[in-house]
């Protein structure tokens, strides 16, 4: 594997891991633990083994830590939303973006992840999550709404 393309599938990685963990000191754990697990284990150095090991050792680290509750879709529903309203039309900053993803549960932003930026399907994101298609299309829908609802009280407060 030449030094570019090394390069290229730990920044990859890197950006997975941030999707997951949120927080860049443990990203950087996340990321260089799954390394060694690839590398230990002489496992293949490509993404989608490597995104595997991100996913593994993030979810094990989080199954003791998490209860999370569930946003229903009836409550999403109920807020009144519009489905038309685009987030890259708002004028956002890196710190309204940060807060507003930090707002997010794990595997949502992990769906939102692989479907907006590395551009999985959704029968994709389920096979590599090991999720029902069904699943991951309600976390992605989930994590748009709340992100719109962010968005939404944050120009309000503008407004005001």
């Amino acid at each position: 594997m030449s030094a570019d393309s090394l390069a290229d599938l730990l920044q990859n990685g890197f950006r997975y891991a941030l999707s997951l963990t949120h927080d860049r000191a443990r990203a950087e754990d996340l990321l260089h633990d799954a390394w060694l697990a690839v590398l230990r284990a002489g496992g293949p150095q490509h993404k989608g083994y490597l995104f595997s090991a991100i996913r593994t050792r993030f979810l094990n680290h989080h199954k003791r830590e998490r209860l999370v509750p569930c946003v229903s879709l009836d409550e999403a529903r109920d807020a009144g939303l519009e489905e038309s309203q685009n987030l890259f039309e708002l004028d956002l900053d890196s710190g309204d973006l940060e807060r507003s993803l930090a707002s997010l549960r794990p595997v949502e932003r992990e769906a939102l992840f692989l479907s907006a930026v590395e551009g999985y399907t959704a029968e994709e994101i389920a096979i590599r999550t090991n999720q029902p298609r069904g699943t991951v299309l309600s976390l992605i829908f989930r994590a748009k709404q709340k992100l719109r609802r962010y968005f939404a009280q944050e120009d309000l407060e503008v407004k005001k």
